[in-house]
């Protein structure tokens, strides 16, 4: 996901599912919220970089020490944290994954609240206590259901949300993690814009 705020470009998770992030440019700001592979591919983070040797990469204390053994330069910013990068405030919010199976995958997880309008929580349903108007709203995936999914976006009350982490999904076979979403978060006032990857959206 590229997220453009005031003419900065913020990258988020360049994982391994995914080869489009090898070939972006112009990226003011890379974001990674945990180190599971479809969020963290080292080699991506690589080539990235190169692209965008001016990027200023973010993560948390557990990433960071996966990247200072490869010597990928980065900056800590992890619960309770703030900062402003190139004029674009970040909050930081949450300290674990969501539970897959009991300890299974219970990594650091770290969800970033970016110019104090978009939420992107990683793989949790961190409530950061903020005013949250735009949401990254995940759909799928072993740690949730969609009805998890849909309260967690009403209990956050954006006025936006859009689906992310639905990579696993063949949405023309199974659009159902869509369709929930649309059906009830409308009625609680949340507008669910389901678009096509890549396809740009203005908010």
């Amino acid at each position: 996901m590229v997220i453009e705020e005031n003419g900065v470009r913020i990258m988020t998770d360049p994982g391994a599912w995914t080869t489009a992030q090898n070939e972006v440019k112009n990226i003011d700001i890379i974001l990674i919220t945990h180190e599971h592979p479809d969020h963290l591919h080292v080699e991506s983070v690589k080539k990235v970089l190169e692209n965008n040797p001016s990027a200023t990469l973010i993560t948390n204390s557990a990433v960071g020490k996966i990247l200072a053994s490869e010597n990928i330069q980065h900056e800590i910013l992890e619960n309770g944290g703030n900062n402003t990068v190139k004029n674009i405030g970040l909050e930081a919010h949450g300290e674990k994954h969501a539970t897959i199976y009991e300890d299974f995958g219970q990594v650091q997880n770290t969800g970033y609240l970016v110019a104090g309008r978009l939420f992107y929580p990683g793989d949790a349903f961190f409530n950061p206590e903020k005013s949250v108007e735009i949401l990254a709203l995940p759909v799928a995936g072993p740690w949730l259901k969609i009805s998890e999914a849909v309260d967690y976006a009403i209990e956050l009350k954006p006025r936006i949300a859009f689906p992310v982490h639905d990579e696993m999904i063949n949405t023309a076979m199974f659009s159902g993690h869509h369709a929930v979403p649309q059906m009830f978060l409308p009625k609680a006032g949340i507008d669910f814009q389901a678009f096509e990857k890549l396809k740009e959206y203005q908010f």
